[in-house]
C-alpha cells in the first residue's frame, strides 16, 4: 500500500501554523475544531500515511497553550442522539471524549451546552456534570440566528450567554459531532472577550475539503461522499477569487455563512480580519500531500464504500434515495464504478459458482482470496481462515482447526443457545483458532498473521451480521456488502443472520 501523505511534516507544518495564527490575534485565539480530534479514519483511508491521531498529536505540541472547550447541542441531548460510529449517544461521548484528552495530558477547561431552552435532559447533564467538579456553561437558542447580526451581536443576543473563562492563549472548541454549535460558542465569546477588552480572533480548523487541491480531485469528491447525508457540496470560494484572484476550495456552508459572520466581525471589531472563509481556516494537510496518485486512488476506493455503505443504509431504510443518487453522482465525476473495487467481481464470481453467499478479500500485495459458505463456517469466517492460511504459507486444504474442534461451539450455539444457524461467524472461528493455536504450531502460525489484515479490502455478496461487520472493523478490514440479504430474510441484527 503506496503512502501518499508525509504525516511528520503535517505535524510539524500544522502546529506552527496554528502558533502563527495565536500570534497573529495577540492574547486569545478561538479555534473551531471540526471532524474527529483523535480518531479520523476518513483521512487516513483517503490520505494513506496520514494517522488517525494525527490531529491530537499535533494539539499536544501546543498543549502547554492549550484549553479545550467541549460543546454539546441540549437539543441533541433532549433527543438522545447518537454517534453513527460508536454507537453511543452524545452526552455520554462528552465525558468519554474527557477522559481521552486527560489521558493524553490536555487540559480540558469546560463544557457549554448550547441552544439552551431549559430542557429538562440538559438540565440534568449538567448537574450531573458540576457534581464531577466539571465546569458547565449555558448558551441560549437566539432568535433570529444567525441572519439578525444587530440582535445577535447585541447584550440581548451572544450578551445573555454565559461567558466561558478561560486560562490559556488557545481555546479548542471541539464537539462529539455536527450540529454541535461549535462556531457560534466561538463568536459569542468573541463579542464577550471584546466587552472586556480582551482582543481574541478566531480560525477554524477543519481536514475537509482541502482548500489548496483541485475541487474535483477524488480527495475532495470522498468528503462529499462522507458528508451526503448533510447535503455538503464543495465548490470554489467566490470571496477568495474576488479578494486575491486565487481559486480555493470550501464548502457550501462556510461560503453562505461568510457575509454573515464579516458582518458580525465587522460589529464586534470594527472591521473584518477576514476577506473569506478560506482566509479562516488553519488547515495544511494539501501541502503534505507527497504522492498524489496514491491518494486519488485511495479517494476512489473511498466514494465506492461509501456508495455500498449508503445502498446497505437504505436497504435498513435509515438513509434516503436522494443521498444514494448524489454518492452515485460524485462516482461518475471521479470516473469510477464498483468494478474499480477488485473484490467485488471476486465476490460476486466465487457466489455464482457455488450458488450461495461468498467473499473475497484482497491482500496488500494485490491477492485475491476468497471464502465460500459451508456447514462448518460462514463465507466471511472462511475468507479469514483462507486469507490467514495464505499468509502464513499454508496448504488451504490444511485443516488449522480441526472438524472435531467446531462440533462442539456448533452444538452450543444451536442447542443451548438457541441459534438456527449452526455455522460459525467470524469471532467464533478466531476463537476456534486460539484455543486450536496453543497445541497446533500451524494453527499459531496462521494466528500470528492477524495484524497483515489491517488495511485490506473486503466484499461479500450478500449482507452479513453484525457480528461479523463489528469483527471487520476491529481488525481494520475495510469491508463493503452487496445491499441484499440472505434467503430474502428481513430480520437483520444478532448472530442470526
Amino acid at each position: 500500500m503506496k503512502i501518499g501523505f508525509d504525516n511528520e511534516k503535517y505535524l510539524k507544518t500544522q502546529s506552527a501554523h496554528i502558533q502563527e495564527r495565536i500570534e497573529q490575534f495577540g492574547q486569545k485565539l478561538y479555534l473551531e475544531f471540526g471532524g474527529k480530534l483523535f480518531d479520523d479514519y476518513h483521512a487516513s483511508r483517503v490520505l494513506p500515511g496520514f494517522q488517525p491521531d494525527s490531529k491530537l498529536r499535533m494539539l499536544k505540541q501546543l498543549s502547554d497553550q492549550a484549553e479545550i472547550i467541549i460543546a454539546i447541542s441540549a437539543e441533541d441531548i433532549e433527543k438522545n442522539k447518537v454517534r453513527g460510529d460508536l454507537g453511543i449517544t452524545y452526552d455520554s461521548d462528552v465525558l468519554r471524549l474527557m477522559n481521552a484528552y486527560h489521558e493524553q495530558g490536555l487540559y480540558v477547561g469546560s463544557v457549554v451546552i448550547t441552544k439552551y431552552s431549559g430542557q429538562e435532559s440538559a438540565s440534568l447533564f449538567k448537574s450531573r456534570l458540576e457534581k464531577l467538579g466539571i465546569k458547565v456553561y449555558r448558551h441560549y437558542v437566539i432568535p433570529g440566528y444567525p441572519s439578525n447580526v444587530p440582535f445577535i451581536v447585541s447584550d440581548e443576543g451572544y450578551g445573555k450567554n454565559d461567558y466561558i473563562e478561560t486560562s490559556r492563549p488557545l481555546a479548542v472548541v471541539t464537539a462529539p459531532g455536527p450540529g454541535s454549535g461549535k462556531m457560534a460558542v466561538c463568536l459569542s465569546q468573541l463579542y464577550q472577550e471584546h466587552r472586556r477588552g480582551i482582543s481574541a480572533g478566531y480560525a477554524k480548523f477543519e481536514t475537509f475539503p482541502i482548500w489548496n487541491i483541485p475541487l474535483k480531485h477524488p480527495v475532495n469528491l470522498a468528503y462529499e461522499a462522507a458528508t451526503a447525508d448533510l447535503n455538503d457540496v464543495n465548490m470554489i470560494d467566490p470571496f477568495h477569487l474576488e479578494a486575491y484572484g486565487e481559486t480555493t476550495v470550501n464548502y457550501n456552508r462556510d461560503v453562505e455563512i461568510f457575509p454573515v459572520l464579516n458582518a458580525m466581525f465587522q460589529r464586534i471589531y470594527g472591521e473584518s480580519p477576514y476577506k473569506s472563509p478560506t482566509d479562516m481556516g488553519v488547515n495544511m494537510a494539501g501541502s503534505c500531500i507527497c504522492d498524489d496518485e496514491a491518494c486519488k486512488e485511495a479517494s476512489r476506493q473511498e466514494i465506492i464504500r461509501r456508495y455500498y455503505d449508503s445502498l446497505k443504509r437504505l436497504l435498513f431504510g435509515t438513509c434516503s434515495d436522494s443521498e444514494v443518487m448524489k454518492i452515485e453522482m460524485l462516482m461518475n465525476q471521479a470516473g469510477i464504478n464498483v468494478h474499480d473495487r477488485p473484490v467485488v467481481d471476486a465476490a460476486l464470481e466465487r457466489a455464482k459458482e457455488t450458488q450461495a453467499p461468498a467473499a473475497a478479500l484482497q491482500l496488500r500485495d494485490g491477492r485475491i482470496i476468497t471464502g465460500k459458505t459451508s456447514n462448518l463456517l460462514g463465507a466471511s469466517a472462511a475468507l479469514l481462515l483462507n486469507a490467514l492460511k495464505e499468509l502464513a504459507g499454508l496448504e488451504h486444504e490444511r485443516h488449522v482447526i480441526s472438524p472435531e474442534a467446531i462440533e462442539p461451539i456448533q452444538k452450543l450455539k444451536t442447542l443451548y443457545q438457541g441459534s438456527k444457524n449452526p455455522r460459525l461467524h467470524t469471532d467464533e472461528v478466531l476463537i476456534a483458532l486460539s484455543v486450536s493455536a496453543a497445541t497446533d504450531p500451524s494453527a499459531k502460525l496462521a494466528l500470528d498473521q492477524l495484524p497483515k489484515l489491517r488495511g485490506c479490502q473486503v466484499h461479500t455478496s450478500v449482507m452479513v451480521s453484525s457480528v461479523d461487520m463489528k469483527q471487520f472493523k476491529k481488525l481494520s478490514i475495510q469491508a463493503t456488502f452487496e445491499a441484499k440479504y440472505e434467503k430474502n430474510s428481513v430480520f437483520f441484527g444478532g448472530k442470526g443472520v
